[in-house]
């Protein structure tokens, strides 16, 4: 298929193990005008030097290297180097289908805009496999994709799986030096476009590392969901407050989701009383919402009960379908 040159921003830190996968799924694209923009964030040798190795694999590839600034800086470093029309970002330790340019091209061809979407599998460690896909794609508008998202319905913040034209980020970078930034981004790019291009299909595969920093036990830095949360909460109703009741949703539930990183922590009491705190005083109003995930209630009302038994029940409920490890409750 041929169209505009579509940059891929790679940033690179120490994943040299998983890069072999990611690299083969991009160059085997069905769609060939692209470059693929791979930023070393101050990696170690074998990983900056294998970098450079796929410059000799495939003349589409630009490699920088640069000293440490974390994934934002990493990401806002490639897209101001990229020459594409259009911007789609793919983490290494991940990969996509072959097609999955031409998918999220063919989107915004076939509903003229300048922002598109796909669907994620999410491959655990366990080897499970959780595939949000279905066949179907439509056309929203910013108000709808947004309060789809604020419902976890369907649409995610994620900044891979979606294809951008460049212009997007002209107002926008990622947050540097934050967890969750995408969060804090998403849907600022989302409310620069009049109409926005959702595919079902799934044609990212992420792959869902109980290691990985935004999965791995808690660190203050986990914080950062609620602040990025926080800020989207203010961006949304800036532009739509009748998105109140969706907007307060996703603040309560970024709650429980940091909640659920400390349930393994005997510390951080204060920060968790805060948390239970804001639940309890706004969890009555998500209760009361007809379009709130029957996830979010339960959570609710295990937890208006007491603190020990939404533990357990968090705990039975990660290691059943994340795979995740077997921790004294």
């Amino acid at each position: 298929m041929e169209g505009p040159l579509i940059s891929v921003i790679l940033p690179v830190y120490n994943v040299q193990t998983y890069l072999p996968r990611c690299m083969n799924s991009l160059f085997k694209q069905t769609y060939h005008n692209l470059e693929f923009v791979m930023i070393d964030d101050g990696s170690e040798l074998a990983c900056a030097e294998a970098c450079d190795e796929y410059l000799k694999m495939d003349n589409r590839v630009v490699v920088y290297h640069k000293e440490n600034g974390g994934l934002s800086d990493a990401r806002n470093y490639g897209i101001a180097r990229a020459r594409g029309k259009y911007i789609t970002c793919v983490d290494p330790d991940d990969y996509v289908d072959i097609d999955y340019i031409e998918y999220l091209y063919m989107l915004i061809r076939k509903y003229p805009c300048k922002m598109s979407i796909c669907q994620h599998r999410v491959w655990y460690d366990n080897g499970n496999v959780k595939d949000f896909g279905k066949p179907g794609d439509e056309c929203l508008s910013n108000k709808q994709c947004i309060e789809r998202m604020l419902y976890h319905d369907v649409i995610d913040t994620s900044a891979c799986g979606k294809l951008y034209r460049v212009e997007l980020f002209e107002t926008v970078q990622y947050p540097k030096g934050k967890l969750f930034e995408d969060i804090g981004t998403t849907y600022a790019l989302m409310l620069q476009c009049d109409d926005i291009a959702v595919g079902y299909e799934s044609k990212y595969n992420y792959i869902f590392h109980n290691n990985s920093i935004v999965n791995s036990l808690f660190s203050i830095k986990k914080m950062d969901m609620l602040e990025m949360t926080d800020k989207m909460a203010t961006g949304v109703l800036k532009c739509y407050p009748e998105l109140y009741k969706a907007v307060r949703r996703r603040q309560v539930y970024a709650r429980l989701s940091t909640l659920n990183q400390m349930i393994y922590e005997k510390g951080y009491i204060k920060q968790r009383n805060e948390i239970i705190a804001y639940v309890k005083k706004y969890g009555n109003e998500v209760m009361r919402d007809a379009k709130a995930p029957k996830r979010d209630k339960v959570a609710l009302r295990l937890l208006s009960i007491n603190f020990q038994l939404y533990r357990i029940c968090w705990i039975i409920y990660r290691n059943y379908i994340m795979g995740g490890k077997k921790y004294d409750t």
